[in-house]
């Protein structure tokens, strides 16, 4: 609060300094990275998704919310133990990222700079005692943010994920139109999906264009694998 509580923000949105949008790399790579928000109505787990990428061996990013770790603590143990997945911090409420309370898609952001610290930090603790490790990536509620909420994530040791390619727009998404917008998808994209509605059109969506990019030679990493 000393430091950041007086400066007023000049950017809202997806981008900011420090968030990370794109792989450094120019060859066929792509990241895919799932959403869990947690809460009313976002507690749910995927698991074809998953099992999916199980059965395909893809490895991912999944960015977990601690609401959907509390309601989901026998799936987060076993995602956890898989090689396969990288767990990263979806803060602690799912809130937008603001030192000024700005929301995004009808759902309030955090207030102050105290408040980021508390989104950003309250799961990144919960984290490391599960994971017996910090988290490297962080991704807000929404990945709305703006510059000072940004520039805590950094000071907190975490780098802000952001996206490339909105992969299925929240869950929202009908199976052909993930399918579309995930096969599009170049070299260096770090795709956001969701894996916690699994309503939704995204299992399907992902299995339909993995394989279709596979064959055109991509392959796929955890952002750690790129991100160093």
């Amino acid at each position: 609060m000393a430091r950041y509580g007086r400066l007023k923000p000049r950017t809202w949105g997806f981008d900011a300094p420090g968030v990370v949008h794109t792989l450094p790399t120019t060859q066929r790579v792509i990241a895919l990275t799932f959403d869990a928000c947690g809460g009313p109505g976002g507690s749910g787990y995927d698991r074809k998704l998953i099992d999916f990428l199980r059965r395909r061996e893809i490895p991912a990013t999944l960015f977990l919310n601690s609401r959907w770790i509390d309601a989901n603590p026998a799936v987060f143990r076993r995602l956890a133990a898989e090689p396969l997945f990288e767990i990263a911090n979806h803060g602690t409420r799912h809130r937008p990222l603001s030192v000024t309370g700005r929301s995004a898609y009808g759902i309030a952001g955090t207030r102050n700079a105290g408040e980021v610290y508390d989104e950003v930090a309250g799961n990144h603790v919960k984290l490391s005692r599960l994971l017996g490790a910090p988290p490297r990536f962080f991704r807000s509620g929404t990945a709305y943010c703006d510059d000072i909420a940004a520039r805590i994530v950094t000071d907190l040791g975490e780098r802000f994920a952001g996206f490339t390619v909105n992969g299925d727009a929240g869950a929202t998404f009908t199976p052909e139109e993930v399918r579309r917008t995930v096969t599009a998808a170049r070299g260096g994209s770090i795709v956001i999906c969701h894996m916690n509605r699994p309503t939704g059109g995204t299992a399907r969506g992902i299995a339909a264009a993995v394989p279709h990019l596979l064959a055109s030679g991509y392959h796929f990493v955890r952002l750690s694998d790129e991100l160093h």
